[in-house]
């Protein structure tokens, strides 16, 4: 039986979106499961393990699971509530999640395929999936298992307000889990509820100083950390239309890149998470982008050599 290269394991959700006046908007998403996508789109054979709802909300999740070539083996449904986002405001964004005994809560791997976890797998975590106790326990669980048996793990925290002191624990225990780790500079405030985000950084690569450290800062550029090397690249010019699912989408471009240029250096898998970050904004919502023009984008790049957040906290 064949399994996909890459899964990605945490939270589906539906997104409800205030308008103008009272209306409201629904849009598919969730961390873990845009990355999924990501990856898809770029060619790597690709599922979400996670449980979605059995009703319109968990029913649009699975078709566009299915839309985007995800293995729909690793997709539960189950007859649980929902897991919704109610963004009530735009600009600035405010937020809550609704879902107390939601259908993702009750995802378990045991009902996945038999044999599917294995040393040549690469499992990807993060989201308010483990900002959930009961679901947090189950995926720590599965990222455990992982790293017993030799498989890649990379972690993306995607701070939200779920993640405070109780969240502690679960963000070293993943760090210390995870061969790549991607923070933006918003993460590192809202996780260290701080404003040093150099001291930040250095204490989360301190949890762990053989992992691979992929931070970004929006227009300001990201860096990549790896033992004492460093990389930094600024993004190219674009017209920004929307930054929804950047993040995810530079996370996808990084762990596309280690998987298929596995010998290249730090600085070509920069390039190829900024290149795919920048892409992404440059399209509403959430959408991934395709291997050519990816690969376009990255020829065009060129990377500096400027002071590095690394550099930065060595200094502090």
């Amino acid at each position: 039986m064949t399994f996909p290269r890459f899964i990605a394991a945490g939270e589906a959700l539906t997104d409800l979106i205030r308008g103008d006046g009272d209306s409201w908007h629904a849009k598919v998403g969730g961390a873990t499961w845009n990355v999924a996508r990501v990856m898809a789109k770029l060619g790597i054979p690709s599922a979400f393990a996670g449980a979605v709802s059995k009703d319109c909300f968990g029913d649009e999740l699975v078709a566009a699971s299915r839309a985007a070539g995800l293995d729909l083996r690793f997709l539960q449904q189950n007859a649980h509530s929902p897991l919704l986002a109610v963004v009530h405001q735009t600009n600035p964004p405010a937020y809550f999640f609704v879902g107390d005994d939601g259908a993702d809560l009750h995802f378990d791997p045991a009902q996945l395929p038999a044999g599917w976890l294995s040393r040549d797998i690469w499992l990807h975590f993060g989201g308010i999936s483990l900002a959930r106790p009961k679901l947090a326990n189950t995926l720590l669980q599965l990222a455990r298992d992982a790293r017993a048996i030799g498989a890649r793990i990379s972690f993306d925290p995607n701070f939200r307000v779920l993640m405070d002191e109780a969240y502690d624990p679960v963000l070293r225990e993943m760090t210390q889990l995870a061969d790549v780790i991607k923070v933006s500079d918003e993460d590192l405030r809202g996780l260290f509820r701080t404003d040093d985000e150099a001291r930040a950084f250095a204490t989360l690569r301190s949890w762990n100083p053989q992992a691979m450290y992929l931070y970004t800062r929006g227009a300001a550029g990201a860096s990549l950390c790896h033992g004492d090397a460093h990389w930094q690249q600024t993004p190219p010019a674009m017209d920004v239309v929307d930054t929804v699912g950047a993040g995810d989408a530079s996370m996808g471009g990084l762990i596309w890149s280690l998987l298929l240029h596995s010998e290249a250096d730090g600085a070509t898998h920069l390039r190829h998470a900024v290149a795919a970050g920048s892409l992404a904004c440059t399209r509403e919502g959430a959408n991934p982008p395709e291997v050519g023009e990816l690969a376009s984008l990255v020829k065009q790049m060129q990377v500096n050599h400027g002071l590095s957040i690394l550099q930065k906290s060595n200094l502090g």
